[in-house]
Protein backbone atom coordinates (compact mmCIF):
# COMPACT_ATOMS: atom_id res chain seq x y z
CA UNK A 1 0.00 0.00 0.00
CA UNK A 2 2.48 2.35 0.85
CA UNK A 3 4.61 1.55 -2.17
CA UNK A 4 1.44 2.10 -4.45
CA UNK A 5 0.87 5.80 -2.51
CA UNK A 6 4.29 6.62 -3.23
CA UNK A 7 4.24 5.65 -6.81
CA UNK A 8 0.97 7.05 -7.62
CA UNK A 9 2.36 10.17 -5.67
CA UNK A 10 5.65 10.06 -7.73
CA UNK A 11 3.55 9.84 -11.23
CA UNK A 12 1.29 13.16 -10.07
CA UNK A 13 4.83 15.20 -9.50
CA UNK A 14 6.12 14.03 -12.62
CA UNK A 15 2.95 14.66 -14.99
CA UNK A 16 2.54 18.50 -13.11
CA UNK A 17 6.57 18.93 -13.83
CA UNK A 18 5.88 17.86 -17.66
CA UNK A 19 2.57 19.91 -17.90
CA UNK A 20 4.80 22.77 -16.51
CA UNK A 21 8.00 22.56 -19.03
CA UNK A 22 5.11 22.52 -22.01
CA UNK A 23 3.61 25.57 -20.79
CA UNK A 24 6.32 27.45 -20.55
CA UNK A 25 8.13 26.33 -23.73
CA UNK A 26 4.80 27.46 -25.56
CA UNK A 27 4.57 30.34 -23.96
CA UNK A 28 8.43 30.69 -24.90
CA UNK A 29 7.53 29.64 -28.50
CA UNK A 30 4.82 32.18 -28.95
CA UNK A 31 6.86 35.18 -27.61
CA UNK A 32 9.81 34.29 -29.75
CA UNK A 33 7.15 33.88 -32.99
CA UNK A 34 6.02 37.47 -32.90
CA UNK A 35 8.88 39.40 -33.13
CA UNK A 36 9.20 43.13 -32.84
CA UNK A 37 8.57 44.99 -35.95
CA UNK A 38 11.93 46.69 -37.00
CA UNK A 39 12.14 47.11 -40.53
CA UNK A 40 15.65 49.28 -41.47
CA UNK A 41 15.19 51.48 -44.48
CA UNK A 42 18.07 51.80 -47.66
CA UNK A 43 18.69 55.49 -46.43
CA UNK A 44 22.11 54.87 -45.15
CA UNK A 45 23.29 52.13 -48.09
CA UNK A 46 25.74 50.22 -47.49
CA UNK A 47 25.81 50.93 -43.88
CA UNK A 48 22.20 50.12 -43.51
CA UNK A 49 21.49 48.91 -39.97
CA UNK A 50 20.63 45.53 -39.44
CA UNK A 51 18.34 43.02 -37.05
CA UNK A 52 19.33 39.76 -35.61
CA UNK A 53 15.74 38.41 -34.34
CA UNK A 54 15.47 36.18 -31.48
CA UNK A 55 19.42 36.98 -30.23
CA UNK A 56 20.76 33.65 -28.58
CA UNK A 57 16.97 32.13 -28.48
CA UNK A 58 16.02 34.79 -26.44
CA UNK A 59 12.87 37.36 -26.98
CA UNK A 60 15.81 39.69 -28.19
CA UNK A 61 15.96 41.73 -31.50
CA UNK A 62 19.81 42.99 -31.87
CA UNK A 63 20.63 45.80 -33.60
CA UNK A 64 24.03 45.96 -35.46
CA UNK A 65 25.62 48.11 -38.45
CA UNK A 66 24.36 52.00 -38.60
CA UNK A 67 27.04 54.57 -39.74
CA UNK A 68 29.51 55.47 -37.61
CA UNK A 69 30.92 59.14 -37.72
CA UNK A 70 33.39 59.45 -34.50
CA UNK A 71 31.48 59.24 -31.37
CA UNK A 72 28.23 58.84 -33.18
CA UNK A 73 26.18 55.70 -34.59
CA UNK A 74 23.34 56.14 -36.31
CA UNK A 75 20.92 54.11 -37.47
CA UNK A 76 17.42 54.66 -39.60
CA UNK A 77 14.01 52.45 -39.91
CA UNK A 78 10.83 52.58 -42.01
CA UNK A 79 9.15 50.81 -39.15
CA UNK A 80 10.45 50.56 -35.26
CA UNK A 81 8.37 48.80 -32.48
CA UNK A 82 9.12 46.80 -29.68
CA UNK A 83 6.29 44.04 -28.73
CA UNK A 84 5.51 43.38 -25.50
CA UNK A 85 7.46 40.58 -23.54
CA UNK A 86 10.24 41.09 -26.13
CA UNK A 87 13.88 43.42 -25.95
CA UNK A 88 15.08 45.59 -28.86
CA UNK A 89 19.21 46.20 -27.91
CA UNK A 90 21.39 48.56 -30.21
CA UNK A 91 24.98 47.04 -29.89
CA UNK A 92 27.61 49.61 -29.71
CA UNK A 93 30.86 48.39 -31.90
CA UNK A 94 33.70 50.22 -30.18
CA UNK A 95 34.52 51.86 -27.00
CA UNK A 96 34.33 55.52 -29.04
CA UNK A 97 30.39 55.68 -29.44
CA UNK A 98 29.05 57.77 -27.07
CA UNK A 99 25.80 58.26 -28.88
CA UNK A 100 23.13 55.87 -31.03
CA UNK A 101 21.02 58.01 -33.08
CA UNK A 102 18.12 56.19 -34.60
CA UNK A 103 15.33 57.84 -37.01
CA UNK A 104 12.24 56.18 -38.34
CA UNK A 105 11.76 57.71 -41.66
CA UNK A 106 8.45 55.65 -42.27
CA UNK A 107 4.62 57.40 -41.85
CA UNK A 108 3.48 55.41 -38.53
CA UNK A 109 4.27 55.82 -34.99
CA UNK A 110 6.48 53.69 -33.15
CA UNK A 111 5.09 51.39 -30.13
CA UNK A 112 7.16 50.49 -27.38
CA UNK A 113 5.20 47.63 -25.53
CA UNK A 114 8.66 46.08 -24.19
CA UNK A 115 12.48 46.42 -23.45
CA UNK A 116 14.45 49.15 -24.92
CA UNK A 117 18.22 49.14 -24.75
CA UNK A 118 22.01 49.37 -25.87
CA UNK A 119 24.74 47.12 -25.19
CA UNK A 120 28.04 46.48 -26.15
CA UNK A 121 31.68 47.58 -25.84
CA UNK A 122 30.69 51.52 -24.38
CA UNK A 123 27.53 53.14 -22.26
CA UNK A 124 26.07 55.30 -25.13
CA UNK A 125 23.40 57.55 -24.78
CA UNK A 126 20.29 56.92 -27.34
CA UNK A 127 18.27 58.96 -28.99
CA UNK A 128 15.28 57.38 -30.47
CA UNK A 129 12.99 59.98 -33.22
CA UNK A 130 10.14 59.54 -35.16
CA UNK A 131 8.03 62.53 -36.04
CA UNK A 132 4.48 60.74 -36.48
CA UNK A 133 4.69 59.54 -32.60
CA UNK A 134 6.28 57.13 -29.99
CA UNK A 135 4.44 55.67 -27.64
CA UNK A 136 5.57 53.70 -24.73
CA UNK A 137 3.06 50.61 -23.31
CA UNK A 138 2.31 49.89 -19.88
CA UNK A 139 4.73 47.69 -19.37
CA UNK A 140 7.81 49.30 -21.32
CA UNK A 141 10.93 49.39 -19.92
CA UNK A 142 14.80 51.04 -20.20
CA UNK A 143 17.82 49.02 -20.25
CA UNK A 144 20.38 52.25 -21.21
CA UNK A 145 23.67 52.50 -19.90
CA UNK A 146 23.74 56.40 -20.58
CA UNK A 147 20.73 59.04 -21.48
CA UNK A 148 17.08 58.42 -23.42
CA UNK A 149 15.97 61.09 -25.65
CA UNK A 150 13.37 60.27 -27.58
CA UNK A 151 11.41 62.95 -29.52
CA UNK A 152 8.85 63.54 -31.90
CA UNK A 153 11.59 66.12 -33.91
CA UNK A 154 12.15 65.92 -37.63
CA UNK A 155 15.69 66.35 -37.58
CA UNK A 156 18.36 66.43 -34.95
CA UNK A 157 21.45 69.00 -35.67
CA UNK A 158 24.78 68.57 -35.20
CA UNK A 159 26.63 72.08 -34.56
CA UNK A 160 27.20 73.63 -37.87
CA UNK A 161 28.21 70.37 -39.12
CA UNK A 162 24.60 69.58 -40.43
CA UNK A 163 21.07 67.69 -39.39
CA UNK A 164 20.46 63.98 -39.13
CA UNK A 165 16.92 64.21 -40.71
CA UNK A 166 13.86 61.87 -40.01
CA UNK A 167 11.39 63.44 -42.92
CA UNK A 168 14.12 64.05 -45.70
CA UNK A 169 16.32 61.31 -45.25
CA UNK A 170 20.02 61.26 -46.79
CA UNK A 171 23.39 59.60 -46.50
CA UNK A 172 24.30 60.72 -43.27
CA UNK A 173 27.41 63.01 -43.68
CA UNK A 174 30.19 63.91 -41.26
CA UNK A 175 28.40 64.43 -38.01
CA UNK A 176 31.10 63.69 -35.56
CA UNK A 177 30.14 66.06 -32.51
CA UNK A 178 27.50 65.67 -29.89
CA UNK A 179 23.81 66.82 -30.78
CA UNK A 180 22.99 70.67 -30.22
CA UNK A 181 19.22 71.01 -30.87
CA UNK A 182 16.23 69.12 -32.07
CA UNK A 183 14.51 70.99 -34.99
CA UNK A 184 10.44 70.68 -35.37
CA UNK A 185 8.67 71.41 -38.92
CA UNK A 186 6.55 74.24 -37.94
CA UNK A 187 4.19 73.20 -40.87
CA UNK A 188 4.18 69.33 -40.24
CA UNK A 189 2.07 68.50 -37.70
CA UNK A 190 4.11 66.12 -35.50
CA UNK A 191 3.09 63.06 -33.30
CA UNK A 192 3.17 62.94 -29.64
CA UNK A 193 4.72 61.12 -27.37
CA UNK A 194 2.54 58.85 -25.20
CA UNK A 195 3.87 57.02 -22.07
CA UNK A 196 1.26 54.47 -20.53
CA UNK A 197 4.37 52.74 -18.40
Amino acid sequence: MTIKYGLNRCLQFGLAGLLGCLSVSLLTSKTQAQQSNIVPDNTLSAESSQVIGNFQRQPIEVITGGATRGINLFHSFQEFNVSEGRGAYFFSPNADIQNILARVTGNNPSEILGRLGTFGSSSPNLFLMNPNGIVFGKNASLNVQGSFVGTTANGIQFGNQGVFSATNPQAVPLLTINPSALLFNQIQANGGIINQS
